[in-house]
């Protein structure tokens, strides 16, 4: 946060009917300039240039912008506010509660949760991911505003509590499973050494135990693979989309083809990406990858993907500022117009998990989330207001 901006947690407006007044919209037909936005029951009733009508609360808006609110499909910077240091841990509450101020800040609305299902001890363990989950669904309803969504990491060799997950699944508590494969191959000691350094962030073991952990799960990868094959199979029954997750060889992209994957996070180069483009999978990338001019693991970059027309969504990854600085970036390097890159982070994903005939557009019948920004300014800091069906849930002061 900046020192030009403070966070104000607004108490949650009861109006069911409101007009903003005097704003310029960005719709899926291009901007409205000056328009009428009403909004009724949370969901967007229509937007004009029409004057004010009777009976709605009027919210002025001269001088600002309206846009759809952002949806992230993949971030886990939550982590860090649960483990700041190896071994040390805040409670979930407290900390998801705080995330929640975060995304917010940052204009997501709708939030993808990003909880890896692994072998690993602590944070990214299955007792973590459950309580994680009961969390968020049970008292996280009531004290969360962004909306919160369940995306399931699922590491293929944690073969541990396998019913537990199927149940997860069958019982509506994931909304998006995605596909893992962390453990580095053998031989690979690049890939060995820079995968125990990530360890060593969130675990307070040595080098020694990190390999014995490693030599371990590898004996489990068989397994696993079997169970991955259920796995997906319930995700197709019940309407759950698929995720693949660093795809680096064409073996594995047509691996990701057969079990009919929709998204494709992160694939390494152009190549893949446009195999994974072919076979009908979103190609979903991370903002912090754009904003930091490159890849922080060598694989492709999301400008070069944009260059060559194999780019559809963009995610926070583990920054959240950088998913609302990413569309004003592209647009900044001249590689999209601004209205086709705010699409990157709002209609598109929202069309990747299938949740399109409620979220992403501003436009009417769908829910009333959108941000309202100050021109003229690509950090988050623009924001005026977030809103969330229809309901102020944080209003920040603009310079």
């Amino acid at each position: 946060m900046t020192s030009q901006q403070t966070i104000q947690q607004s108490p949650t407006l009861t109006t069911a009917k409101i007009a903003i007044q005097g704003v310029d919209v960005l719709t899926p037909e291009g901007w409205i300039k000056d328009a009428t936005v009403l909004i009724e029951d949370g969901q967007f009733l229509s937007i004009n240039q029409a004057i004010s009508p009777n009976g709605f609360h009027l919210v002025n808006a001269k001088g600002l912008q309206m846009l759809p609110g952002i949806i992230d499909l993949h971030g886990d910077a939550f982590e860090r506010m649960i483990c700041p240091r190896p071994g040390v841990n805040f409670p979930f509450p407290m900390a998801i509660a705080d995330n929640d101020r975060n995304l917010l800040s940052a204009g997501i609305t709708t939030f993808f949760c990003s909880i890896t299902d692994s072998y690993e001890p602590g944070l990214r363990s299955r007792d973590s991911a459950r309580a994680l989950i009961d969390f968020i669904l049970g008292t996280g309803k009531q004290v969360l505003s962004c909306n919160h969504q369940i995306h399931l990491r699922h590491e293929e060799a944690n073969t541990q509590g396998h019913q537990e997950l199927c149940d997860w699944l069958t019982s509506g508590r994931v909304q998006l499973l995605s596909i893992n494969d962390h453990l580095p191959p053998p031989g690979n000691q690049q890939i060995l050494s820079r995968y125990i350094k990530s360890l060593r962030l969130r675990l307070p073991l040595s080098e020694p135990e990190i390999k014995e952990l490693i030599t371990q799960v590898e004996e489990q990868r068989h397994e696993g693979y079997e169970q991955i094959e259920q796995l997906v199979e319930l995700a197709h029954t019940y309407g759950i989309p698929l995720a693949s997750h660093d795809d680096d060889s064409e073996e594995k992209v047509a691996e990701s083809q057969r079990r009919q994957v929709a998204i494709a996070e992160f694939p390494s180069s152009i190549a893949l990406a446009a195999q994974s483009r072919a076979y009908g999978a979103a190609i979903l990338m991370g903002a912090p990858n754009l904003v930091r001019g490159g890849s922080h693991v060598g694989y492709m970059s999301v400008a070069e993907a944009a260059k060559n027309d194999v780019l559809d969504c963009l995610c926070s990854d583990y920054h959240y500022p950088s998913l609302f600085h990413a569309p004003f970036k592209l647009n900044e390097l001249g590689l999209m117009p601004f209205e086709t890159a705010w699409t990157l982070v709002s209609s598109r994903p929202a069309a990747a998990v299938g949740i399109s005939d409620r979220k992403g557009k501003i436009a009417p019948g769908l829910d009333a989330d959108f941000l309202l920004i100050s021109p003229n300014n690509s950090l988050p800091s623009a924001i005026a207001s977030v809103y969330i069906t229809g309901q102020a849930v944080a209003r920040y002061s603009i310079k």
